[in-house]
């Protein structure tokens, strides 16, 4: 290619690469292809400048490279690759924890006597209001109020206490492993070694 042939079609590059960029980059979705997908292009077009340059439009025939070229790309992906921040499917929630909650909860609901289990039931599992409740149960609303703070006294009072036994049992736990492994006591002893 000649010298001002050349600087011609350097002129040209310099001057679209920005909007041929974006351009890419929506075509793609990932910069680093968009980047790939535009030099392709205009090497392209390099190739053919002189029939690129007589042209009525040399934009349009270079855009066309370009759109064409990520055609062909995409038909030779056999597996497609999708660049992302996040994980293609949400990690599955832990089935044992909500097993040991729902666990407590009914275990919970067991030690309550039978109608403040009721009202507590019937307001907050079955989300009804204080007057259907009491019709309910045939009692009256500031009944049911009182067996309702009575009962959630009792349980915040029970997952107070399973908390604590919880952590002590943890708190045990550690202390058992660390006794069961040998030499553990020395190494707090100074760290000697037999």
């Amino acid at each position: 290619m000649k010298t001002s042939t050349e600087a011609e079609f350097r002129a040209f590059m310099v001057s679209r690469w920005p909007r041929m960029l974006r351009t890419a980059h929506l075509l793609t979705g990932h910069h680093q292809d968009a980047e790939d997908l535009v030099q392709a292009a205009l090497a392209k077009a390099y190739v053919k400048w002189e029939r690129v340059r007589r042209t009525d439009d040399p934009d349009a025939y270079v855009w066309r490279i370009m759109i064409n070229t990520n055609a062909d790309r995409l038909r030779r992906m056999k597996v497609r690759e999708w660049l992302t921040t996040r994980f293609p499917e949400p990690a599955a929630p832990d089935r044992n924890e909500a097993f040991a909650e729902r666990s407590a909860l009914l275990d919970a609901l067991a030690r309550l006597p039978a109608k403040q289990r009721a009202v507590v039931v019937l307001r907050y599992l079955e989300d009804r209001s204080e007057s259907e409740v009491a019709r309910l149960l045939g009692t009256g609303v500031g009944t049911v109020r009182s067996h309702t703070a009575r009962a959630l006294k009792k349980l915040r009072e029970q997952v107070v206490t399973s908390e604590v036994v919880t952590s002590e049992a943890a708190t045990s736990e550690a202390a058992t492993s660390e006794a069961a492994t040998p030499g553990a006591d020395r190494a707090t002893r100074g760290g000697q070694r037999p």
